[in-house]
């Protein structure tokens, strides 16, 4: 049977990692535990469940199994007939043509038939895998969109989109699709006995005694090579890792002439898994010659008894012998097909358990049974708040912050002091250790996290823009707006001009990430966004770091006037930009050492002092 499952090419956009997120590592940790621990037997219950995903599409299953047991039988009935016309053959002049005649006339219709349903067996299983392949990538999509945000973090994005794509095809490849295969021997070997025994016990005692024989080679070959398919799997993961974060960072790769480090290490990666998966080919390959050598020593047995029994006694015709043989072929020929399925049933079985290490991971917990967070004054309180990414690491210690509504707070301090894990926090990306952080004197883990984050409006330093047009993007928050309202905000914003140069102005189409626009202008875009959803609060995490000084200035009239009467979190390390912030943190290690106003902090002649007069001391 052919391969069926059209490998897709479309790619994920992944999450950039946070400024102060440390790679988290205890899920990879975990997953590796866990398949030391996984047996074939797991594996194959998993492979079980996996099947339960196209449970929708069973209907087009069942079709095909029924076509492969008409298909199956019309075959077997081909080598009966053959053998009945021969035996039309006495000798020399001594043909019977019209009985001849007749059974070639039921060899062409059991031909035919077996085309046909053949071909429907075929069409039907073709659908079903299409479909099942389809409905695990939405489930593997849908678990990305349901998993914390510490999962994507802890997790190479280029491995999770090879499990998706790549694995998915596998075992689709490896189990829907062998489905069929599988039906088709059975019926194939349980039918050709029933046939073999009716016509002649002693061969077909000859046939069953020997065949099994490959089963037991086919066997021991595939647990040999399970674990190398395994292997192979991983390495694979990595290997599309490597290639994603090399093919993301391209400029950097070039900017640095990292790139014969890059090819070295490619190479690295690349040989290692060439090796696995050379080994691993070889050996499972080893089972179809294997079972073939043997079937092929059925045959000659079959002729050699069947001859002798001709000779002897005189109970065999020509045409049953003829038949027998056919049905030796007939026998064999499902052991060779599994035989030369076990190459990509143990690539399935590995990538089996890379699947279920997606949905088997926990998702961010529900809170629809919690209320939305209500229209908001913007009152944040910040109250005894511990936060750490992993155990080993002390991030944020004992915080505490009261906000009023309308303040614009502003965030400084060295990389890696705590700012944008702050941001995390209050956005509910991460959950806190212990503490609480309230809104309006409302827990944030007492509402819903979609009708928190509809409160905030959050600029990011990384800017993210997908494949479509201006006007999209900019309206990505608010499908519905009108032109005049994404207008609008574009020109608030200070988009509207580079904008209207563009060729086709909102309706030119923007390339994956942005790639035909400058950074400044993606981050615009950004802006824009923001300025149509008009949020009661704000969160500016190096809004406007890649944007020129002139363009700034405009900016930041545009962020006064956005922010007027808004709660603001401005995270800053531009501190020229931060002088008109109502409360200004200075973070070091997690703590806020510092607070006050520009001039308060700079009289304190302290941490943001010295900070300070760093950016402009005089060379």
């Amino acid at each position: 049977m052919t391969k069926k499952d059209i490998k897709t090419s479309k790619t994920l956009r992944n999450t950039p990692l946070e400024e102060e997120s440390p790679i988290v590592s205890e899920i990879q940790t975990i997953n590796s535990v866990k398949k030391k621990k996984l047996s074939f037997k797991q594996a194959l219950k998993n492979a079980k469940l996996i099947i339960q995903f196209g449970k929708p599409y069973h209907n087009y299953l069942y079709i095909a199994l029924f076509a492969i047991l008409i298909q199956t039988f019309f075959e077997l009935l081909v080598p009966i007939y053959t053998g009945r016309a021969i035996d039309c053959i006495v000798s020399a002049g001594e043909v019977d043509f019209a009985l001849m005649g007749q059974n070639l006339i039921w060899v062409s219709v059991c031909i035919l038939i077996n085309v046909i349903f053949t071909w429907v067996a075929n069409y039907f299983t073709n659908v079903y895998c299409f479909k099942s392949s389809e409905h695990m990538r939405k489930l593997i999509f849908e678990k990305f969109n349901k998993v914390p945000l510490k999962f994507l973090d802890g997790n190479a994005h280029g491995d999770l989109l090879s499990r998706m794509i790549n694995d998915v095809d596998l075992l689709t490849d490896g189990f829907l699709e062998g489905i069929s295969s599988v039906t088709n021997g059975v019926v194939t070997i349980i039918a050709t006995l029933v046939f073999m025994f009716v016509l002649n016990i002693p061969l077909a005692l000859v046939v069953l005694v020997l065949t099994p024989i490959s089963l037991i080679i086919a066997a021991y070959i595939a647990k040999k090579s399970y674990k190398l398919f395994t292997q192979q799997a991983k390495n694979e993961g990595d290997l599309n890792g490597y290639l994603e974060e090399l093919i993301s960072g391209d400029k950097l790769v070039m900017a640095f002439n990292y790139q014969k480090t890059a090819l070295e290490n490619f190479e690295k990666i690349n040989k290692n898994y060439y090796k696995v998966a050379e080994k691993a080919e070889f050996y499972s390959n080893l089972s179809n010659p294997a079972t073939r050598f043997i079937n092929g020593f059925v045959y000659i047995m079959v002729a050699f008894v069947g001859s002798f029994l001709a000779i002897t006694s005189g109970g065999i015709s020509v045409g049953l012998i003829s038949s027998f043989l056919s049905y030796a072929n007939s026998f064999g020929k499902p052991f060779n097909e599994l035989s030369s399925e076990f190459t990509e049933l143990q690539a399935a079985l590995a990538s089996c358990e890379r699947i279920f290490m997606i949905l088997d991971a926990k998702d961010e917990p529900m809170d629809n049974n919690l209320p939305d967070l209500a229209s908001t004054d913007g009152n944040v309180s910040i109250r005894n708040v511990d936060f750490s990414y992993n155990t080993k690491q002390n991030l944020i210690q004992n915080f505490n912050l009261e906000v009023k509504p309308g303040e614009k707070i502003a965030i400084v301090g060295p990389t890696g002091c705590g700012k944008t894990t702050l941001i995390n926090l209050l956005m509910r990306f991460y959950d806190v250790n212990s503490g609480a952080i309230l809104i309006d004197e409302t827990d944030i883990t007492q509402v819903t996290r979609r009708s928190l984050r509809n409160k905030y409006g959050m600029v990011l330093q990384e800017t993210w823009i997908f494949s479509g047009t201006i006007r999209e993007n900019i309206a990505y928050g608010k499908p519905n707006a009108t032109d005049e309202e994404i207008k609008e905000a574009a020109i608030k914003a200070g988009a509207d001009d580079f904008i209207n140069k563009l060729t086709y102005g909102y309706a030119t189409k923007i390339t994956e990430d942005g790639g035909n626009l400058s950074a400044g202008q993606k981050q615009l875009l950004c802006i824009a966004r923001v300025m149509l959803l008009k949020p009661p609060m704000l969160i500016l995490d190096e809004a406007t770091s890649n944007i020129d000084t002139r363009t700034e200035l405009k900016i930041q009239d545009a962020f006064n006037t956005l922010m007027k009467n808004r709660t603001s979190f401005i995270v800053a390390h531009r501190l020229s930009t931060i002088k008109n912030a109502d409360k200004i943190l200075v973070m070091n290690k997690g703590n806020v050492i510092e607070q006050g106003t520009h001039m308060e902090l700079l009289e304190k002649k302290g941490f943001y002092y010295h900070l300070y007069n760093s950016q402009f001391a005089k060379i």
